[in-house]
């Protein structure tokens, strides 16, 4: 495997992880107040189609970025209603959240653009384009620090960017704030914060809206980014392997781009069969190269995560002693 091969790999991995790192950082914000979140699959395909939606309407790309967020964090109140407000049970909330995203999304794209399920195919202002930073065409014929600037830095969309400046600022936000030590401390034990005066439920619901917010960011990314318009089902299990990469991460920002990197490169290897040949000098099937992402984050979970212990209230309801 040469070494622009090699670059070429590495730009589709960048690529790939950005919807990953997306929801997994949405995660990791609802999962560190205590509120767990399996609904990511379902709010990143419900922002991938009303995103895509809304700009094939208006043309504008942002309009459609805008309308996808919304519907992930209408997806996010119902969620945190249900489990915050109502205290109901969160994994059964979260599953509910996936069902009805994949049925409304296919139902609503059908009565909206007749297309069987999808809508039109984005061009131009519809979608994000990819954004060619300062001195790439200089430093292009550079040897080997010309294609990692040109092909693997620049020349992605601007929420690639977003996504992976996104990584600093949550790991300052949790861990150099007073919001972030709250918001973890409400995760852990969220009776000593209420003793302290803060309130639970409001810093619960902050937590469940950033949520949405990245998952909204997820979806779009996908749907008006990644690709060029909204197909059935075009999260493909990114909202699970998200919380796998969650879990393998321990519920750290720093580790959790590092796991969803790996993922993306399992998953850019998917794509390019000639190069795993040349590498193991022999063939995979190509239905198990489709799915050894999916195989990487069973094999992960079952056997290299070690001991990784969530947040101690998660998943359970708070109810104020009177």
């Amino acid at each position: 495997m040469d070494f622009l091969t090699l670059i070429q790999i590495l730009d589709t991995t960048v690529r790939l992880a950005t919807p990953l790192l997306f929801a997994c950082l949405a995660g990791l914000y609802s999962e560190r107040a205590g509120i767990f979140d399996i609904g990511l699959e379902g709010k990143m395909l419900a922002a991938a189609f009303f995103s895509a939606a809304f700009a094939a309407i208006t043309g504008s790309v942002w309009l459609g970025l805008l309308a996808g967020m919304g519907a992930s964090l209408f997806l996010s109140a119902v969620h945190g209603l249900a489990s915050i407000t109502f205290r109901g049970n969160q994994l059964i909330s979260g599953v509910a959240i996936n069902f009805l995203a994949a049925g409304l999304t296919v139902l609503i794209a059908q009565d909206w653009f007749q297309q069987g399920g999808r809508t039109p195919s984005l061009a131009g202002a519809a979608r994000f384009n990819e954004i060619d930073l300062p001195f790439q065409s200089a430093l292009a014929d550079v040897p080997y620090l010309g294609p990692i600037y040109s092909e693997l830095i620049s020349g992605h969309s601007i929420l690639v960017y977003v996504a992976f400046l996104t990584v600093p600022l949550t790991w300052y936000i949790l861990f150099r704030t007073r919001f972030g030590l709250r918001l973890r401390a409400v995760g852990e034990n969220p009776a000593a914060v209420d003793t302290a005066g803060v309130n639970v439920i409001w810093l619960r619901f902050v937590a469940v809206g950033i949520c949405g917010v990245l998952c909204g960011l997820a979806g779009a990314y996908l749907a008006t980014g990644l690709q060029a318009g909204f197909v059935k089902d075009m999260s493909s299990g990114r909202g699970f392997i998200a919380l796998a990469a969650l879990i393998f991460a321990k519920w750290r920002p720093w580790y959790a781009l590092f796991a969803c990197l790996l993922f993306g490169f399992f998953q850019a290897l998917s794509f390019r069969p000639d190069v795993v040949k040349a590498v193991l000098q022999f063939e995979i099937p190509g239905q198990l190269m489709d799915a050894l992402p999916y195989i990487l984050t069973v094999v992960i979970l079952a056997g290299f995560v070690g001991k990784a212990i969530p947040p101690r209230a998660g998943g359970e309801p708070y109810v104020k002693e009177r």
